[in-house]
């Protein structure tokens, strides 16, 4: 099935040649698309350069800094737009394992959703202070309780989706960032009937560059699971979206 990747950057460009190699040497017939917030650091540019002797690498090259959720739907839609069947999402700065996209590809047969989890199997982030940890752990145990989502990782950012599942979400309608982006996309996969399934990954702490986490991304977060609860367009919308997928799900197995 035709793959690809989606990488958001800003200011990655210590990171992204690396990266890029790293997954073509584990995943070679996957795509690549990085999206680029205008990274004052010159990393669309490289990706540019890249590409003239990559056809496997593409760039979605933005106006300014608009945020993680919104480059991820767009770079989203694009996948879509292409054609692709399988479509991947990981961070550019080496905490997710390159290695790993093999495994979402086996897994991705039998599912909807695969979630890269950091705790699913214990505690599994490597070189993170523990206030970091603490704020990660706790933020997954909130949302579990707020949303009722049966996932030990809600939050993480690398993951692994059948574009027919993706393809049911209005992404225009997304606005959130960060952990609400990752923990809306979920809601509403599990709301629609998907199969999620979640495996063990290590994460580890990025190889160099400094961290997008802010007190903003928290609070959005914060307010974001009690929308997605209690909203009641969304519920009834994901009613409907669930009747249709799980007509198209029993489609394919018949």
């Amino acid at each position: 099935m035709k793959s690809i990747v989606v990488i958001p950057t800003y200011n990655e460009i210590d990171n992204i040649e690396n990266l890029i190699n790293s997954i073509h040497q584990s995943v070679p017939d996957t795509h690549i698309l990085v999206v680029d917030d205008n990274s004052p650091d010159g990393t669309a540019r490289k990706v540019e350069e890249l590409m003239a002797k990559d056809k496997q690498l593409h760039l979605l090259w933005r106006e300014k800094k608009m945020g993680l959720g919104t480059a991820y739907c767009e770079g989203f839609q694009y996948c879509l737009d292409k054609g692709f069947e399988i479509i991947m999402q990981m961070d550019a700065d080496f905490s997710h394992d390159p290695k790993d996209l093999q495994r979402f590809l086996e897994y991705i047969k039998d599912y909807d959703l695969v979630i890269g989890s950091r705790y699913v199997s214990g505690v599994n982030v490597v070189n993170w202070p523990l206030s970091r940890l603490i704020l990660s752990y706790g933020a997954n145990i909130y949302s579990r309780v707020v949303t009722g989502m049966p996932l030990m990782d809600g939050t993480g950012g690398f993951k692994c989706f059948r574009a027919e599942a993706l393809k049911m979400i209005n992404l225009k309608e997304i606005v959130s960032n960060g952990y609400s982006f990752q923990i809306e996309m979920n809601f509403r996969l599990w709301k629609m009937g998907a199969r999620i399934k979640e495996i063990s990954i290590i994460f580890n702490e990025r190889r160099s560059g400094i961290s997008k986490m802010n007190k903003k991304i928290i609070y959005e977060a914060m307010w974001m699971v009690w929308k997605l609860r209690f909203s009641p367009n969304l519920r009834k919308e994901l009613k409907k979206l669930r009747k249709v997928f799980l007509e198209q799900i029993n489609d394919r197995k018949s």
